[in-house]
């Protein structure tokens, strides 16, 4: 709109059509936000309800036994917990220091153009579906890492999927990691490298202590991808539909998705003792509180410790 001559109130009233457009972006996306919120509840009301009955009516000397043996009664739930905390601390002991090292060198020393070719590279991994890697890591990483360097089975164990899932997250780790790093003002290594720091001692002792709430932020990411991966436990972790209990990441067992998974198969009609299909929200609800838990954590001292720039 033109205004000529002397501003009044008038003129600079909005289109009344304008307004009413504006007005039913507001609504519509006001809904589209309640309704991601009514999702989330009604996933967590289900999940919560079946646990809840399950909780209520198992034997709770079952839940802490020798093993997952849910079609018996059996529902071990530290088997399927001490197996997904070995994977995660497998993946993470792969994906940290591949994933922070191909961060340091895009945000630190890399060329423009080396970084604008080698990060979409890097981040071609993520888009590799997880059954292939879960392929990758029973038909190759077993026989040629685990039974070769460990040891270990030819087949499915702990160690396979964990450095399966580990190979998963890497793009997570050094996406995140790597656009932190970049969020640190060039202005503290200009003042690092004026007072005589070499690149290395800038990148170990400014920038990664200044990117910290970015980088701690990439690994819980990691850390709750881990938990949550389901196709690579499933397929590499060693064991079918039940687990004895065990320690050794030489050995199969399930992770709780892969437990969830294997016992479901597509089916809300899960065969076995009267609380089988239950105990499949059971383990879900603990993954919940396990994965929520870990957040809350993570974004407390991510507050704690975030600089302002």
């Amino acid at each position: 709109m033109t205004v000529t001559g002397r501003l009044t109130v008038e003129s600079l009233t909005a289109d009344p059509r304008q307004a009413r457009k504006e007005q039913v972006i507001r609504y519509s996306l006001g809904v589209t936000a309640l309704v991601s919120i009514l999702i989330s509840v009604l996933i967590i009301w289900s999940l919560f309800s079946e646990a809840w009955t399950f909780m209520v009516e198992v034997n709770w000397g079952s839940v802490w036994d020798i093993g997952w043996f849910p079609r018996r009664g059996i529902y071990d739930i530290k088997t399927l917990i001490v197996a997904s905390f070995i994977v995660t601390g497998i993946a993470m002991i792969v994906a940290t220091p591949l994933g922070l090292g191909a961060a340091i060198f895009l945000s630190e020393y890399a060329r423009p153009g080396v970084r604008r070719t080698l990060k979409p590279i890097l981040e071609i991994l993520a888009g590799i579906p997880s059954v292939v890697l879960g392929f990758f890591a029973l038909e190759w990483i077993a026989p040629n890492v685990v039974k070769t360097l460990f040891n270990g089975p030819a087949a499915g164990s702990l160690l396979a999927s964990g450095i399966g899932v580990g190979v998963l997250i890497i793009p997570l780790v050094a996406s995140i990691s790597e656009d932190a790093m970049n969020a640190v003002p060039m202005s503290l290594r200009e003042a690092s490298s004026g007072l005589g720091a070499r690149k290395m001692t800038t990148t170990v002792r400014v920038v990664i202590p200044a990117a910290i709430s970015g980088l701690v932020a990439s690994f819980i990411l990691a850390v709750s991808r881990a938990l949550g991966e389901t196709m690579v436990v499933f397929l590499a972790g060693g064991a079918s539909q039940t687990a004895t209990y065990t320690d050794s990441a030489l050995d199969g067992s399930l992770p709780m998705t892969a437990a969830m998974a294997s016992l479901a198969r597509g089916t809300d009609n899960v065969v076995g003792e009267g609380l089988t299909f239950q105990s499949l929200f059971f383990v879900g609800l603990v993954l919940f509180v396990m994965t929520f838990g870990l957040n809350i954590v993570a974004n407390r001292f991510v507050q704690r410790v975030r600089e302002q720039y």
